[in-house]
């Protein structure tokens, strides 16, 4: 199996390096490959990323920002493995995380896996920060009867298919609510396991806020309203 992962990046130039040398240096249990959208940086994010070598990475350049959702679009479209799984740049993440989101689809128990986080003081930045995540978590919930832990997560893996399948059309933070919300309505109840976090603060450049979190519900609710797709539902 190859997995393609999938990192959206935006005026990083602090942190890429780092990200980059984190996501390369995992010993994976498959073939990889780091398909990397700078979605039209202003900063040295792109001479950091032009420095990089290593055959497992390719770089793809926006002229204009455009949103997570696409550049993870872009990545999408190029990627070649069979699997993706989507890694931002800031280091919220830790890639070594990674080869515990494969193993239940190595061992044949899942396709979809989300990587769960466990706020705590020392995690989370702010009250409201981890009250708007739950809060669109509950949304889902109530709106799709599921019980998923955490839909913001970054660590969404699958099926490059299956996610291509989806069409995802927004283009920014409401890309991560309106992926779950069609895989819900698909009746795919994604596997969870636990993952570390670390969450930056304003200062160091976080950039989703409450508005985001307004948008997401909105998207859930849109996406429960719809028709559900004709045909089996893909297994979990």
């Amino acid at each position: 199996m190859k997995l393609s992962i999938l990192m959206p990046v935006y005026n990083e130039e602090e942190r890429i390096a780092d990200a980059l040398k984190q996501a390369l240096a995992v010993d994976y249990p498959c073939e990889i490959e780091l398909v990397v959208v700078d979605d039209g940086s202003r900063d040295g994010t792109g001479e950091i990323l032009g420095r990089v070598d290593d055959a497992r990475l390719r770089v793809i350049t926006h002229q204009r920002n455009a949103g997570k959702g696409a550049a993870i679009k872009t990545a999408v479209d190029s990627a070649e493995g069979e699997y993706m799984v989507i890694l931002d740049a800031d280091l919220e993440y830790d890639p070594q995380d990674i080869p515990r989101l494969l193993e239940p689809v190595l061992d044949g128990r899942a396709r979809v896996v989300y990587g769960n986080r466990t706020f705590g003081s020392h995690s989370s930045y702010s009250f409201w920060y981890v009250m708007g995540n739950k809060g669109v978590t509950l949304a889902a919930n109530v709106l799709y009867n599921s019980y998923i832990g955490d839909l913001e997560t970054c660590f969404k893996l699958m099926p490059l298919e299956l996610y291509r399948s989806l069409q995802v059309r927004s283009r920014g933070f409401g890309m991560e609510a309106e992926v779950t919300g069609k895989l819900l309505r698909r009746r795919i109840r994604p596997y969870e396991v636990p993952i570390s976090y670390r969450a930056r603060g304003r200062e160091e450049g976080k950039k989703i806020t409450w508005k985001d979190g307004v948008e997401a519900i909105w998207i859930l609710a849109r996406e429960r309203a719809r028709r559900r797709p004709a045909g089996p539902a893909a297994a979990h």
